[in-house]
């Protein structure tokens, strides 16, 4: 890839680049706890968004995508959202300049192998990796907490999703073997061991993206903000729902509202899951881990309501399946994703019997895509 994207680059511009890459990211256990303060448990892939960059002499940004065979330039001065890819590095710039740092004119060309629309977090990546490109072109002695912050307020306020930092945290702190533990409240964090031993993260991707995600999503956050709000008004020295019982939630949130109640329920269990998790991992003990998986899943899909029929039946399909410890679906919902624990010679039979029985039972392709976990942003040397 480094030879590839150097030779492509000077197709399009001239000078000796800077070649970063950045990994995509998965879950293991923790979804949709990062907006509500709670712990998530991610992991950097072995799936990249690579970005190649040197200074120009202007104060023009050139721009090649070749996944979109797409080409961009603007003046540093004059930069804007878009609607294409640019808006993910152009937010990147617009934060390193409403931050007062210094930099000039660049090129730059973007490719990359994180599948697109998959959950993975292939913007996020750009995002991590465009912020970390411009740190060491330009010298700025930027960390890499500020590194995540810069790239999370780029999408956030220039692309207008309203994202946690769990994705750009796990791309830039990713380490091989390892998941993080990660605070979203304090971005306090640790490393927990990932020892797979003869099994393999597999992500069978629907192929499908219902229409009310986004609209779910934001609807979800005011909801759990809601019960959150009626434990605090009780208990003053609740901050988060790390600090919320379960026992506290069926007294004051379920009379007032079962759905909201139903929503909040899910959040304080999934944080006892992800906890009892790490115990596992510490341990090795990878059967009471993916049980935990399908337990959330179970939660995701009937206290959060945030799954639908083809994450079901995915789930459903290998549930009784002795060669897989576990499985969930992995991300917002309502499509993308689920994210399973598979025996190594058992992945490609299991692999095509799910294919078949789903293009059947749904008239979709089903992608499979097997996952390491890896090293966070770095330089390509």
């Amino acid at each position: 890839m480094k030879a590839k994207i150097a030779s492509i680059f000077n197709q399009h511009f001239e000078g000796n680049p800077l070649i970063v890459r950045s990994p995509g990211r998965i879950n293991i256990i923790g979804e949709h706890v990062d907006y509500n303060g709670g712990y998530v448990l991610p992991a950097a892939i072995d799936k990249y968004i690579y970005v190649a960059i040197s200074k120009r002499n202007d104060d023009r940004i050139g721009l090649y995508s070749v996944n979109f065979e797409s080409s961009v330039e603007i003046a540093l001065n004059d930069i804007k959202p878009s609607n294409d890819y640019s808006t993910y590095i152009l937010g990147v710039v617009d934060q390193l300049l409403q931050r007062g740092f210094s930099i000039s004119g660049f090129n730059m060309v973007i490719d990359g192998d994180i599948p697109v629309g998959a959950g993975l977090s292939s913007s996020a990546a750009l995002e991590s990796a465009v912020a970390f490109a411009l740190n060491e072109l330009f010298q700025l002695g930027i960390s890499r907490l500020d590194l995540v912050l810069i790239a999370q307020k780029a999408e956030s306020t220039f692309a207008g999703v309203h994202c946690g930092v769990m994705d750009m945290f796990a791309s830039i702190y990713g380490v091989k073997d390892s998941v993080i533990k990660l605070d979203c409240d304090s971005l306090l964090f640790e490393y927990m061991p990932l020892k797979l031993d003869g099994y393999s993260l597999v992500l069978f991707n629907t192929n499908v993206k219902h229409s009310l995600a986004s609209s779910a999503y934001n609807v979800r956050r005011e909801q759990c903000e809601t019960g959150l709000n009626l434990i605090k008004q009780i208990f003053p020295d609740v901050k988060t729902f790390k600090d919320v019982t379960e026992n506290q939630l069926t007294t004051y949130v379920l009379p007032y509202d079962k759905e909201i109640f139903n929503r909040c329920f899910y959040v304080v269990k999934e944080i006892q899951r992800l906890n009892e998790a790490c115990q596992f991992l510490q341990k090795g003990d990878l059967q009471a881990l993916g049980k935990h998986l399908y337990a959330t899943h179970e939660g995701l899909s009937k206290e959060y309501d945030v799954s639908c029929f083809e994450l079901d039946y995915l789930i459903n399909a290998v549930k009784s399946n002795p060669n897989v410890l576990g499985a969930r679906m992995m991300g917002g919902g309502f499509g993308g994703c689920t994210l399973n624990i598979i025996k190594n010679e058992e992945i490609d039979s299991l692999s095509n019997d799910l294919s078949l029985a789903y293009e059947k039972e749904t008239r979709l392709i089903l992608d499979t895509i097997k996952v390491n976990t890896s090293n966070g942003t770095e330089l390509v040397t």
